[in-house]
């Protein structure tokens, strides 16, 4: 997939409106009774990036990247300012934040992945763009060190334990990080009336997740 590990602008992107979308079949009995499926294992998030363009110079830097991009063709990392820790937003990162799996003694692989919520159907969201620098690792609770005990691919979210370090059987390996969103845009075109943004009006600028 044709993908540029670059981050949208994060001055503008504070500023935009979006969040998670599911789709859901509902079907209402003749009893009144409801069956539901969900069409989607994963949730796809979308944002407008024209609610965080203040200056004209925001503008400038949106057109600039768009343009690099070529509008739909090439994918790009987008911060969501709600929600782009291993942890809340306002807490510190910490190597125990979320457990990725448990050792056997020979599997040195472990995808990254945030859980949400815990009691009646916890959802597991993979999480495949770490920032670089951003992630920690426990074998435990013992912290791991990158480059030492272990490696991040920081284009799919692996950690790749090196030898010596693979977690033993039963060990419960956990990672806390920091991370984006794969985006791309969804319109090759952009449409500014520089007369009507001067006065407040809201340039669309349509973002949508893509799957890795």
């Amino acid at each position: 997939m044709s993908f540029h590990e670059i981050r949208f602008p994060t001055q503008i992107s504070r500023g935009a409106t979006g969040g998670p979308e599911r789709r859901t079949d509902v079907v209402v009995l003749g009893s009144g009774f409801e069956e539901r499926n969900a069409r989607w294992a994963h949730a796809r998030r979308s944002y407008n990036a024209g609610y965080g363009v203040r200056s004209l110079d925001d503008l400038h830097a949106v057109i600039g990247f768009f343009e690099e991009r070529r509008g739909r063709l090439y994918g790009f990392r987008w911060k969501d300012h709600a929600d782009w820790k291993s942890c809340p937003p306002e807490q510190a990162v910490a190597p125990t934040d979320q457990a990725l799996g448990a050792g056997d003694g020979a599997q040195v692989l472990f995808p990254l992945v945030k859980r949400y919520g815990s009691l009646h159907a916890p959802y597991e969201r993979p999480i495949a763009k770490p920032v670089a620098g951003t992630v920690r690792v426990s074998v435990d609770g013992l912290e791991r060190v990158e480059g030492v005990g272990f490696d991040i691919d920081g284009t799919t979210g692996v950690v790749a334990f090196r030898a010596g370090y693979v977690p033993p059987i039963g060990a419960v390996v956990a990672a806390g990080f920091e991370f984006d969103v794969p985006v791309r845009f969804d319109t090759d075109r952009l449409e500014v009336n520089l007369a009507g943004f001067r006065h407040g009006a809201i340039p669309a600028i349509p973002i949508v997740e893509v799957r890795v």
